[in-house]
């Protein structure tokens, strides 16, 4: 992954200066759903894209998913069984990274393990508690951490308290790389999200994130632009890269090339990498690979067809 975000020294002026635009932001969110996506083979191609961008997300079962996710011989016929396509990891609870971590070792696969970790979804548990499942994860062999932040620190406005809560967790997560989770869906408004995107940088998060896929409300066009944003003056601000990661109800092709266009826009293209840019998403890649079959055959495939579906 990038370089890990260092942070920097709460800057309370400059949260307190924020005030978001509600009605640019829907709007530029419009223009963004309204654009032409690509067709054909330029289609195939963002699509295979967005398959390297994807956080596969299990957190129902103890399944761990193939590290080859688009079936071999579909992509040899694209010419692009050697290019490494793989997503971008594998999302376990703390319980199953071990189990991700050997399967994928048996496998010969180097896909990262990412892990929810802080009493995930709510983080409503105690601090020591949630600390220590960031420590367990890590010493299982997680390389990734998608921690949930404490949402009434955020909805009272208390970001200094928010701010040392994710500086703890920057702290147990060591190497791994540190995705925070905002569930926008509990934030209320829009310039909430913006200030709680901007706390959770200035305290060394490596990527943020949108939601726990468990809120009413989850990844939205307009709440990603607040937060791309953010991304993109934190950026201006501190010449530091950090990552986005919408997640919960992305379940279509189609909807994964309108994120990957935001992206491409909004922050441009160092940006389209799974470096930067994940997807958080359990049933997306069944409709890639439905659509990437069509591209090369033609038909679309019948359901015993496909492992994923």
């Amino acid at each position: 992954m990038s370089a890990r975000n260092p942070g920097m020294n709460l800057d309370l002026e400059w949260v307190s200066k924020v005030r978001v635009n509600t009605q640019a932001v829907l709007k530029r969110a419009q223009q963004i759903q309204g654009q032409k996506l690509p067709k054909k083979q330029w289609q195939a191609a963002w699509l295979l894209k967005a398959v390297t961008c994807i956080d596969l997300t299990t957190l129902a079962g103890d399944d761990t998913p193939p590290s080859r996710p688009v079936r071999h011989d579909r992509l040899k016929e694209m010419d692009m069984h050697d290019k490494g396509v793989t997503t971008g990891a594998v999302c376990v609870y703390p319980s199953r990274v071990a189990d991700a971590v050997k399967t994928l070792k048996a496998a010969n696969s180097s896909l990262p393990v990412a892990s929810v970790a802080t009493g995930f979804p709510a983080g409503q548990t105690p601090l020591e508690t949630r600390l220590q499942e960031v420590r367990l994860a890590v010493a299982d062999g997680a390389t990734e951490i998608d921690i949930v932040i404490n949402r009434t620190l955020a909805i009272t406005g208390q970001w200094e308290a928010m701010y040392d809560e994710i500086r703890q967790f920057r702290e147990a997560c060591g190497d791994a790389h540190m995705k925070t989770i905002l569930a926008i869906g509990e934030l209320g408004t829009f310039t909430n999200v913006y200030k709680a995107s901007l706390v959770s940088m200035m305290a060394g998060s490596d990527f943020i994130k949108t939601s726990t896929g468990k809120e009413s409300v989850n990844a939205t066009y307009p709440v990603a632009i607040v937060m791309v944003r953010a991304i993109r003056d934190y950026f201006l601000c501190t010449g530091q890269k950090v990552g986005f990661k919408p997640a919960g109800g992305i379940r279509t092709a189609q909807e994964s090339l309108v994120w990957l266009t935001l992206i491409k826009e909004e922050l441009g293209n160092d940006w389209l990498s799974p470096l930067l840019f994940r997807l958080g998403a359990s049933s997306l890649l069944a409709d890639i690979e439905r659509q990437i079959y069509h591209h090369v055959t033609g038909r679309y495939a019948a359901y015993h067809e496909l492992p994923m579906a």
